[in-house]
């Protein structure tokens, strides 16, 4: 622990300030009754904006696997009289940036935009949100690029052991396969289907807003309804809860290659539970912690067996699990398998130590307002808070939240959160013993 506390004495001295973000969030409604969450800084002439649209590559359609990932990556392709090539070179010149991202619970885009030229780039902007061009011939040229990404991940040990282990967990739930799709799958996408993938997802009745920056909150109510109005107001239906359905025990999926790849994991907890921030310290003291956790400590540092181990809770819109990932040589990792399971039965059955709860949390509550270093990176926090229905005032209290976490009640949540009986691998690779 002597490292561990060195770290967060480094990380205190970096703050040198009252272990606090000082972000004052407005919220604000627009003429036509957007939502959106502001931050005024008039610093300089500078504005950050997130939009997310919940739903994502998990509104893709039966057999169409592929398609939200695949429309997203197109919106920079052109719009109007604009082509792919034109509306990069108009976006250069207004010194701005855009970029467009799918996940399998939401898409987002990203702006940002000089102050003199705001109108100008949130035109195009709305463009390519409302009106892209999706011509055939960027469709294709975008699909060869995705499908040489599919090729190669289908070469990945990492890429393999995710696809398995997420059809075991998942089935036929869209988080059963990958958002990019399959080779068959997207080579039968037509442009008929990009279209759909667009008006399932990006929907008025699913949007959340965030900026940061040199605007006030009615310069941003009015540039919303411009920006959205032309959307339609409804997307498709959300998909449906789904349970994990992992077994426990070992998967092995032979692959050549000199080392294996373990991913690891079950069942895990809610981001809204009441004992999530328990959950989390206990999360970091096992395997988040860096170089510091217990996973690094007994699996790296004092056998040897792997350059790097890590677990994390995943608490996603559908579903929620505690997943790990390590990789170590093939006549290796069947020790480093078990001594993750050691451990997982240790922090299971004996729980954490009073050091650890109090060094974790100076580290969490230290750390935390380091997040908040620029318009952009502020902007997607409170994109994210939004979307997992945190409240406005949570950078004001996450804090307070992890330092009441005591002794007794982190010990209790992770009899409930770690399962060693529940404790699945998926190994791609030739691993010896297993």
């Amino acid at each position: 622990m002597k490292r561990f506390f060195l770290s967060v004495l480094t990380v205190v001295t970096l703050v040198a300030a009252p272990l606090r973000a000082d972000v004052d969030i407005q919220e604000i409604s627009s003429p036509m009754g957007f939502k959106a969450w502001l931050v005024e800084d008039h610093t300089h002439p500078f504005m950050a904006l997130r939009i997310g649209f919940k739903g994502g590559a998990s509104l893709d359609r039966p057999e169409k696997r592929g398609a939200v990932s695949l429309m997203m990556a197109l919106l920079e392709e052109g719009t109007g009289d604009l082509d792919a090539r034109e509306f990069a070179r108009e976006v250069d010149e207004l010194a701005a940036s855009f970029s467009f991202d799918a996940s399998g619970d939401s898409v987002s885009i990203s702006a940002r935009m000089l102050s003199e030229n705001r109108d100008a780039a949130i035109a195009l902007l709305k463009g390519a949100l409302t009106a892209p061009s999706f011509e055939q011939s960027a469709i294709d040229r975008v699909r060869g690029q995705v499908v040489s990404i599919i090729g190669s991940d289908l070469k990945d040990p990492d890429a393999i052991a995710r696809t398995a282990f997420n059809a075991a967990a998942f089935g036929d739930h869209p988080y059963g396969s990958a958002l990019e799709g399959t080779l068959e799958s997207v080579g039968a996408l037509t442009r008929e289907d990009i279209l759909n993938a667009h008006r399932d997802t990006m929907a008025r009745d699913r949007v959340f807003i965030s900026a940061v920056g040199d605007i006030t909150a009615d310069e941003l109510g009015a540039l919303i309804d411009d920006l959205l109005v032309d959307l339609p107001e409804t997307g498709a239906a959300m998909p449906e809860r789904v349970e994990v359905a992992l077994e426990p025990g070992v998967t092995v999926v032979e692959y050549d290659t000199p080392q294996s790849v373990a991913l690891f994991g079950h069942r895990g907890i809610k981001r809204d539970d009441p004992d999530f921030f328990a959950a989390f310290i206990a999360s970091t003291i096992l395997g988040g912690g860096g170089f510091e956790s217990r996973l690094m400590d007994e699996v790296r540092d004092k056998r040897g067996l792997t350059y790097g181990v890590y677990s994390y809770l995943s608490p996603r819109e559908h579903a929620e699990m505690v997943l790990g990932q390590v990789a170590s040589a093939n006549d290796r990792i069947g020790a480093a398998i078990e001594v993750i399971k050691d451990e997982w039965a240790r922090i299971a059955n004996e729980g954490v130590t009073q050091e650890e709860l109090d060094a974790t949390k100076t580290y969490l509550t230290g750390a935390y307002p380091l997040r908040f270093d620029g318009n952009a990176p502020i902007a997607r926090i409170l994109m994210g808070m939004q979307m997992g229905e945190l409240p406005i005032d949570y950078i004001n209290t996450r804090n307070d939240k992890v330092n009441e976490v005591t002794l007794e009640h982190i010990n209790r949540v992770i009899k409930e959160v770690y399962l060693p009986d529940e404790l699945h691998f998926t190994v791609v690779g030739k691993p010896d013993g297993l």
